[in-house]
């Protein structure tokens, strides 16, 4: 590491408080460096230009938050803040009502912002599941005493039925066709408002959050309009059968929750780190009140969610948490005292036989999450290869045929959560579900449930990452769910049928020794861990669901099962999957790696960089024009190449625009990056602009323009022998946009997270091969396939009308092909190009991620 490089000793940014040079180091634009005007004509101060620069920076899409700078420029602000208010608000030497008013109303933000980002979660929660519960049950019949009343509240205290509600109609088929619709309708409408309104509502968010707390920017994720469509669209995809869930998008809205509410509020909206401790807090918020488990969002959070996550961070996600959670069971949607559905409580112990069974469990839920993200990710490239412009049609005729297969399945035909609060019930006097507790109708009720997770597991693959709000933590949790009823009924069948085996030897004999029911809460638990890798906060989820300290040990067991099967088959749970095939630019704080290269084999060699004297500002502004680069290295000239700084794409574009509002420079004016001699003529650019005719006239004549006060004199570098792995974790723990590489003071390279993770891709390819030539021909001929069925289907419709309706084509034909594209449809994955052994960064060509240009 060369002496140009502090910063990779110094405190990281997300520490309370940073070394005064590393302050000042970052402050490219703040830089103590004065241009030369006089007193009265003196410009903006150094505060004022770096709001400018911020505001400009806060409209970047798809850029990368350079974290050091932004704790810097914070420290700057707190200061000027200070400076401003000096002597203000004083009285006979002590601070005044004012001063101390406002300073207590700084300090207070935080928990103002909490407390209302927690109300404004709990409320949108509740609202969602009233409405989702009704959509739901409308699809099977209404309530004739009151229409908006779904079958629990139109039959309330009555577990098996009342007069007051009823079926569409008496006939089986006439229900299944009104069941078809309904769900077709819903899936219609959600996925239409989605691709009309708002493209990123669609899908769950978790993965997108992820890189957004790490510091992606995706510009209209997080806001208003993705908002309102998401909790308007959430119901309609969950009542439209589809195979989707609610806990995954009620992050991603209590994420945009925290981030429109704390857009008020100017240390937020000024302060992308602090946003981010918003945001954390309102994952862990989103989480309970799908859960209702506050303890187990917080650990969901910190397990999942944040990269970094402070003791302050920890302490806000739980007041948050705790808030959202106590507007919710004040609001107390399903009129039980309960935050979700399917909560339970057990009253019945385990017996240490069981525990072969609990492994078993483990072992599938381990499975269950390999499998289906292995053939979630070939149906999602098959999904962006040919289905991207047919997104409201694919989520229709999904809804449509999930329909036909689940109505005729009791398990499948009712709402996931509803099928969940009946399979981890006790059986006990007074609550059975259509015979499932009853002796007689066990095998019909083991070969039932078998279906039902068989045919969720399918519907699962298929159906997360179609064009509507779709979690994936419910149906992981059914099949689970249904998956352990089959297994707890099975062991229920075995003890009946050798009750004196030894085996069963610690049963009471007057006592039921087995519970189906906490088979399929542990299966539950099991799926979850093994879709998302993730222990710690299911335990403590499941915990809080059951209120039983004595299964806590089972699903402690469970879950560490399913963590060591899953870890056999890949490292990473379904959003860090997703992270990689969108190519989002995020390097996991969970993973560790030994490459044993320097990062000399990494950089991107050939730099575009600037000379800190003698390019035009024409020049300049071709440069620009050229590329897309996100920033600068300055040389001292072409030839020495020794690094004197970096400037920043916004910051040159900021610094050249202001030059030519104010100080009317010719465009071969030259630019200087460094302070310009004494004796050459300079425009300031931060003068100020000329107020008669005669300065206008002599400003126009000046050929120079001063940009050293707008680079970063003290960027960050590494030598080229600096292992591979130790940049990988100054870009993970302090989290800059560029790493500059320098030799004995010259310029060798730069290396960006992408360069990275290319890398890494690279070298896990080579370990295990990915590509599928077969995959692609299967894909090819499934998508032929596709479209003769769909020529076949308009054909028979264009006959059977007459000729009047055509379903594709012509004036008067239907279409449900979507015009508007999702954002995230452009991401390709950060992959190696093939043929090379080092990578030089010629590979940041293609299509992706604007953090691909540097």
């Amino acid at each position: 590491m060369t002496s140009r490089s502090p910063n990779v000793s110094a405190q990281p940014p997300r520490r309370p408080s940073l070394p005064e040079r590393a302050i000042s180091r970052r402050l490219s634009a703040l830089s103590t460096t004065t241009a030369v005007t006089t007193g009265a004509q003196a410009g903006t101060t150094q505060h004022d230009l770096t709001e400018e620069i911020e505001e400009i920076k806060r409209y970047e899409d798809f850029t990368t938050i350079d974290w050091v700078q932004d704790a810097a420029q914070e420290q700057l602000r707190r200061r000027a803040r200070r400076k401003q208010n000096a002597g203000v608000y004083e009285l006979r030497g002590s601070l005044g009502w004012r001063r101390r008013l406002e300073d207590t109303y700084d300090a207070g933000q935080a928990w103002i912002v909490v407390t209302l980002v927690g109300a404004a979660i709990g409320l949108n929660a509740g609202f969602l599941n009233i409405i989702t519960e009704w959509l739901s049950d409308i699809k099977l019949g209404y309530c004739t005493t009151a229409f908006y009343l779904n079958e629990n509240f139109c039959c309330w205290g009555d577990e098996k039925g009342c007069p007051e509600w009823h079926r569409w109609s008496s006939f089986w088929l006439l229900n299944y066709l009104l069941y078809l619709l309904f769900s077709t309708v819903f899936a219609l409408a959600s996925a239409s408002l989605v691709k009309s309104f708002a493209p990123y509502a669609a899908g769950s968010g978790i993965s997108e959050i992820k890189c957004i707390i790490a510091g992606f920017v995706m510009k209209g994720f997080l806001g208003f309009w993705t908002l309102l469509i998401k909790s308007i669209c959430l119901p309609l995809a969950i009542a439209s059968g589809l195979s989707v869930g609610k806990e995954g998008p009620s992050v991603h809205y209590a994420v945009c929750t925290g981030n429109v509410i704390s857009r008020f509020f100017g240390k937020y909206k000024r302060n992308k780190a602090k946003t981010r401790e918003i945001l954390s807090a309102c994952a862990a918020a989103g989480v309970a009140v799908a859960f209702g488990s506050p303890i187990g969002g917080v650990l969901f959070s910190l397990e999942e969610m944040s990269s970094y996550f402070p003791l302050k961070t920890m302490w806000r996600s739980y007041f948050c948490a705790l808030v959202a959670t106590a507007v919710l069971a004040a609001m107390n949607p399903f009129w039980t005292g309960q935050l979700v559905m399917f909560e339970v409580r057990y009253d019945r112990s385990w017996h240490f036989f069981e525990i072969i069974f609990f492994i078993f469990i483990g072992i599938f839920g381990g499975l269950y999450g390999a499998f289906v993200m292995k053939w979630n990710l070939r149906a999602q490239t098959f999904r962006k290869k040919y289905l991207t412009k047919y997104a409201i049609l694919e989520a229709t005729l999904l809804a449509a045929g999930t329909a036909v297969l689940c109505f005729p399945n009791m398990f499948l035909r009712i709402d996931m959560t509803e099928s969940m609060e009946i399979l981890f019930l006790e059986c006990e006097a007074g609550r059975d579900y259509d015979g499932l507790c009853e002796a007689k109708n066990r095998w019909r009720m083991a070969l039932s449930l078998a279906f039902a997770t068989i045919m969720r597991t399918i519907l699962v693959i298929i159906s997360y990452g179609c064009k509507v709000p779709a979690g994936i933590f419910v149906p992981s949790m059914a099949v689970g769910a249904s998956f352990g009823r089959m297994v707890g009924i099975l062991v229920q069948a075995l003890h009946e049928a050798f009750p004196h085996a030894k085996f069963f030897a610690a049963c009471q004999p007057d006592v039921a020794c087995i519970t189906p029911g906490t088979y399929a809460f542990l299966g539950a638990a099991a799926a979850l861990s093994g879709i998302m890798h993730i222990t710690v906060s299911v335990v403590v989820i499941m915990f809080e669901l059951t209120g039983a300290l004595t299964y806590i040990l089972p699903t402690m067991i469970v879950v560490g099962v399913t963590k060591a099967v899953s870890e056999r088959f890949g490292r990473g749970g379904i959003a860090d999957r997703m992270i990689w095939f969108n190519g989002f630019p995020f390097l996991d704080n969970k993973e560790e790696h030994t490459f044993g290269v320097p990062v000399s084999q990494v950089m991107t060699s050939e730099v575009t960089s600037l000379p800190s004297s003698g390019l035009t500002l024409r020049a300049v502004e071709q440069l620009m024009a050229q590329n897309k680069y996100q920033g600068f290295p300055v040389v001292e000239d072409g030839s020495s190449k020794i690094l004197i700084g970096y400037i920043g794409r916004t910051e040159l574009r900021y610094a050249i625009d202001r030059s030519k509002k104010e100080s009317f420079v010719s465009s071969n004016a030259r630019c200087f990056f460094t302070q310009p001699p004494a004796s050459a003529a300079q425009t300031p650019s931060v003068r100020a602009p000329p107020v008669t005719f005669d300065a206008i006239e002599d400003a126009s004549g000046q050929q120079s323009v001063d940009f050293s006060r707008f680079i970063d004199p003290v960027p960050l570098a590494v030598h080229p022998r600096l292992p591979l792995e130790t940049v990988m974790e100054l870009f993970k723990k302090m989290g800059p946009r560029v790493i500059l590489v320098e030799y004995r003071g010259r310029l060798a390279g730069l290396v960006t997270v992408k360069d990275c993770l290319k890398y890494q891709f690279k070298v896990e390819a080579q370990e295990t091969s990915t590509h599928d030539p077969a995959l692609e021909i299967r894909q090819e001929k499934l998508w032929s396939l596709m479209n003769h069925a769909a020529d076949w289907l308009a054909d028979k419709v264009l006959s059977l009308s007459g000729g009047r309706i055509k379903l594709s084509g012509g004036r008067a034909s239907i279409s449900l092909e979507s015009r508007a594209e999702d954002p995230r449809d452009q991401f390709t994955p950060i992959l190696a190009s093939p043929g090379r052994d080092i990578l030089d960064g010629t590979e940041d060509l293609d299509q992706g991620v604007e953090l691909q240009s540097r």
